[in-house]
């Protein structure tokens, strides 16, 4: 082991997680969730995505910058239609408040939509839609973010890296498939990390205030991240900002405050969510299709799955237990 570097088995770093929410200024009832969510980002192998990012949400406690000890309230808009008020907390706990609603109400109708207005960092979204997928439910999930992505033609960000994710349900409590993907080429977090360490970056990934590609991150951070597939990515950050901003009436992108900086402003963005009972729209065909589906894919040699990955990854960390770089350890452990 570097002397750099902690390692924790699940059970330590669940327990770092919550141990920072909650010394940071979390109620223990909106803690658990978001702790779930973390850990479940760092078993995937998501590096920077998790640990990372608790280290911002423990100092933006602090600054007062989002509320900890928020209550979500959600209203019924209809049968199958719900709202829900962060009321200036974390997006976790507003999420899986909604998500009481959401769930039975699918179930009943067939879909349902929950909007979640005023929102904060959902960090991975597919976490979210994979909860959903586990109850059975087919699940779309958006959120925006702050402006990183330029318009196909253009210099200057205006949408957010803005992912969206899609998840399938399998057998009883698993996820048969899950995509999760942003509509840039790699994560802000990527360049960001890059950028702290002083290493390049790929062409590719970003481009500079000019609008040309960029290997260094932080030009790239001056400029935008490079949309994935070109004007597609641009197009797929679109459908998620309307999702996000307009029909949760949220902030736009130019609108927000930082995710990471302690500014004063709330970031006010978005998530929207739908579920589907499958079963109903299918008349039963739905697990057989999906079923036949994924053998499809599994059945040719080096073929896999989308979240494949961070599912062996997942299964591997868990016994070889989660690497932590020794400051970040600290730092978090400063909070609790």
């Amino acid at each position: 082991m570097a002397d750099d570097t902690v390692r924790l088995t699940p059970k330590a770093a669940r327990a770092l997680i919550s141990g920072a929410l909650i010394g940071a200024g979390t109620a223990p009832a909106n803690a658990g969730y978001f702790t779930e969510a973390i850990l479940d980002t760092e078993l995937s192998g998501l590096e920077g995505h998790g640990f990372y990012w608790l280290q911002y949400y423990c100092e933006h406690l602090q600054s007062g910058k989002v509320d900890g000890k928020a209550r979500p309230t959600v209203k019924k808009l209809s049968p199958v239609a719900f709202r829900v008020e962060t009321n200036r907390g974390f997006a976790h706990p507003a999420i899986e408040k909604g998500f009481e609603k959401l769930i039975p109400a699918a179930r009943k109708n067939g879909i349902a939509a929950l909007a979640v207005h005023d929102s904060y960092n959902a960090a991975t979204l597919g976490f979210h839609t994979g909860y959903l997928a586990k109850q059975g439910l087919l699940a779309f999930g958006f959120t925006n973010a702050t402006p990183a992505i330029a318009p196909v033609g253009g210099k200057k960000p205006v949408i957010g890296t803005n992912p969206l994710s899609f998840a399938v349900p399998g057998k009883p409590g698993k996820i048969a498939f899950l995509i999760d993907q942003s509509s840039s080429a790699t994560a802000w977090t990527s360049v960001k990390r890059a950028a702290d360490e002083g290493r390049p970056i790929p062409l590719g990934w970003a481009l500079d205030s000019d609008g040309n590609p960029t290997t260094d991150p932080v030009k790239g951070l001056a400029g935008s991240m490079a949309p994935s597939g070109g004007y597609k990515g641009f197009g797929q950050g679109l459908i998620v900002e309307v999702m996000c901003a307009a029909l949760t009436a949220s902030n736009r992108g130019p609108q927000m405050g930082s995710f990471m900086a302690n500014d004063g402003k709330r970031i006010g963005c978005g998530q929207f969510f739908i579920a589907i009972e499958p079963n109903l729209f299918s008349g039963g065909a739905f697990a057989k299709q999906v079923t036949a589906l994924v053998k499809s894919i599994t059945a040719q040699e080096g073929a896999r799955l989308p979240n494949a990955r961070r599912t062996e990854t997942a299964r591997r960390l868990a016994k070889e237990s989660l690497p932590i770089s020794k400051a970040l350890y600290e730092r978090l452990k400063s909070f609790t």
